[in-house]
């Protein structure tokens, strides 16, 4: 490990709702992010992809969804696989948390669905930059080695971290062992892709006013590769759609368009860095003799 500190500053859950559409685009042009992931199968991604579109400097990856946690606001696989393959639930919608799709989940079912929803934001137009993960879903260790596949077959980095230590999203990760990734790791790591040595999560339980919680956050990243998985949101219909936390992902929104805070990011001896810059340089060492990849798919 080096002593630089390369951050991804990245909105998760885009699609989701306009809000988080919004707050991405203005974000981005203030600075204060890096990149952002799309969730295919809710009903906000037309707007993203049309965003994406008529602005492909926008730093956007496929977060891939295998899971609907929102009570009254659902979403369905676009395979729209028959109740056998495990994928869904009684209504037809995914199943709401990770346990219960480990559980029921057909890999193959998973596969097709994860291939489905890159094959339509590269349909949609999309420069596709990275895979991520909604809810922790495709690190589980029944999916974490199809993961790692598509991801060589797509020639698009996936998001991995080494174990579950430096996984912030660990409340989903329930009955999961500490090396659950490992396999999926290991593939990625073969193949020539960057691990990150953490992932920090939006912090849904704060202790903190956002101004001090989040500077304290970016003071204390260690060298290193890190991924910051925040959720930006303006208000509008987030608060309908979640209830329970909507105002962490408004705070969030609130804090990185502030100019003071924007002004302290900028100053910090950090490299910020899109995912865009990690897929270039890997299908760059591709070509030029490093690794080779199974080009089973299309890119």
């Amino acid at each position: 490990m080096t002593d630089a500190r390369r951050v991804v500053i990245h909105a998760d859950d885009l699609g989701m709702s306009h809000g988080a559409n919004a707050a991405f685009a203005e974000l981005w042009d203030l600075g204060t992010l890096t990149s952002g992931s799309v969730m295919v199968p809710c009903p906000w991604f037309p707007e993203l992809s049309a965003m994406a579109r008529a602005r492909p400097e926008l730093d956007v990856g496929v977060h891939l969804t295998l899971t609907s946690e929102m009570k009254g606001y659902r979403w369905r696989p676009l395979t729209r696989p028959p109740a056998s393959a495990g994928l869904t639930d009684a209504e037809g919608f995914f199943h709401p948390d990770v346990p219960t799709l480990r559980a029921r989940a057909h890999p193959e079912a998973v596969e097709a669905e994860l291939r489905a929803q890159i094959d339509a934001a590269l349909g949609a137009g999309i420069d596709v930059t990275h895979l991520d993960d909604h809810m922790g879903a495709v690190l589980a260790p029944e999916f974490a080695e199809i993961y790692a596949g598509i991801a060589a077959d797509y020639r698009l980095p996936p998001l991995f971290c080494a174990n579950l230590a430096a996984y912030g999203g660990q409340h989903n990760m329930t009955g999961i062992g500490a090396d659950a990734f490992a396999p999926g790791v290991e593939i990625a790591r073969a193949l020539g892709f960057e691990i990150f040595d953490r992932i920090a999560e939006s912090d849904w339980r704060p202790s903190a006013p956002p101004d001090l919680a989040y500077r304290q956050l970016l003071s204390a990243i260690e060298p290193g590769l890190t991924f910051l998985a925040l959720h930006f949101t303006k208000p509008g219909e987030i608060e309908a759609i979640d209830p329970g936390f909507h105002h962490i992902r408004r705070a969030e929104y609130d804090l990185f368009r502030t100019p003071g805070f924007a002004d302290w990011l900028h100053r910090q001896d950090v490299t910020f860095i899109g995912m865009r810059d990690l897929r270039d340089s890997w299908r760059a060492r591709q070509t030029t003799g490093g690794r080779t990849w199974n080009a089973s798919a299309s890119a």
